[in-house]
């Protein structure tokens, strides 16, 4: 018996043109990449402030490259009311105030400040919530071009994984061996809202973007193909710039090509700041619980086709198990009756500068929160 068919049929995960079944392997990218670069459709899900992991799925289908909505009829969310956030508005509103000390003495241009919110969510008839549901309602309710799912239960026997996402941003697409990143920075509701403050994240993240890049690309070959584009997304607009380069080729046919380009460009510019360490240190100080899934990376690796898609981490959801199912204790597979309690997650944020007015920080989380957490929270 092939080592593929020991393992149960459990998970699935979809993205426009592609829909993949029964994880068979799940490895960490940055310590056993060597083992994605066998072969096969990889399906990837890293984290902010942790690993980022690739599950390996035996049952690929490709389609005509549009996203299959599904059936939202059968999601049931959390009450619109039940909703938490791990940053209440004087608290966040304190946070935007200490990047902004910290822009004043030079440690920083930019950082990102984020909250999580959050939502008790059991799972339904069988264990865990649908995915496949919620990915439905975002399809149909907020269309977005890097849309799509990961969901391996805990009854699969791999790591679990539980994450929805309509993101509109590219962090990395390696195509016929061009690395390609296209930040987002700049949000309001309208185009004639966007302002020189919006404008200045943009070019400050681009320009990080592009020395990321610069660590694995050919030199010379990187370059910013579009500046400031506006794009419209359901209920707002961004500001969206593209950089791209051609890996080299010394990056390009090592076994550990992933470990490689993600030391170079992860997490994602555009939700961490600049420069990108001491960024990080401060949003650690500040945020006062991990991001999770969110502003980490969501998408797939093609390893058999040496192509890979994967978006940041934005308006996405993930749901985790509660303390005691993740211990052990999860649902049979056979258990049709039982429904596994958990947490259903959603994070937002914005990009701090010495610009920046706390109150229309707080808005603007607010806004890119307000049509998905809707969407989500609707009876269906």
């Amino acid at each position: 018996m092939p080592a593929d068919a020991a393992r149960p049929a459990a998970g699935e995960a979809r993205f426009a043109g592609v829909r993949a079944r029964r994880p068979v392997e799940c490895v960490d990218l940055a310590e056993d990449a060597a083992t994605v670069a066998r072969g096969g459709f990889w399906a990837v899900v890293g984290e902010f402030d942790g690993p980022v992991r690739a599950w390996r799925f035996a049952d690929v289908v490709r389609g005509d490259g549009t996203a299959d909505p599904g059936d939202g009829d059968a999601w049931q969310g959390p009450s619109v009311t039940g909703w938490s956030t791990s940053m209440d508005r004087p608290t966040y509103e304190r946070a935007v105030e200490a990047v902004r000390g910290a822009v004043r003495a030079g440690d920083v241009y930019q950082a990102n400040v984020c909250r999580v919110l959050a939502a008790p969510l059991r799972g339904g008839a069988g264990g865990e919530p649908s995915a496949q549901a919620l990915a439905a309602v975002l399809a149909r309710g907020n269309p977005a071009p890097f849309g799509g799912l990961v969901h391996v239960p805990a009854s699969s026997g791999l790591p679990p994984v539980w994450v929805v996402s309509a993101s509109p941003e590219l962090y990395l697409r390696l195509w016929d061996g061009v690395l390609t990143s296209a930040p987002i920075k700049g949000t309001a509701p309208t185009q004639a809202r966007l302002g020189d403050k919006d404008r200045a994240e943009n070019v400050m993240i681009t320009d990080l973007v592009r020395n990321d890049l610069q660590r694995v690309c050919d030199p010379g070959s990187v370059e910013v193909t579009s500046l400031l584009a506006v794009e419209h997304h359901p209920g707002l607009v961004h500001l969206v710039s593209t950089v791209q380069g051609r890996l080299t080729r010394s990056a390009a046919s090592a076994p550990d090509r992933w470990a490689r380009v993600l030391a170079a460009t992860y997490p994602p510019a555009s939700v961490s700041g600049a420069p990108k360490l001491a960024a990080l240190g401060l949003i650690a100080a500040l945020e006062p619980v991990p991001r999770g899934p969110y502003c980490g990376a969501v998408g797939w690796i093609d390893a058999d086709a040496g192509r890979a898609e994967l978006a940041v981490g934005i308006r996405t959801f993930w749901w985790t198990a509660d303390a005691e199912v993740r211990a052990g204790a999860q649902v049979a597979p056979g258990d049709r009756a039982a429904a596994v309690s958990g947490t259903l997650r959603f994070g937002t944020g914005a990009g701090i500068t010495w610009g920046s007015e706390p109150s229309a920080e707080w808005a603007e989380t607010e806004l890119k929160a307000h049509r998905l957490i809707g969407l989500a929270s609707a009876p269906h």
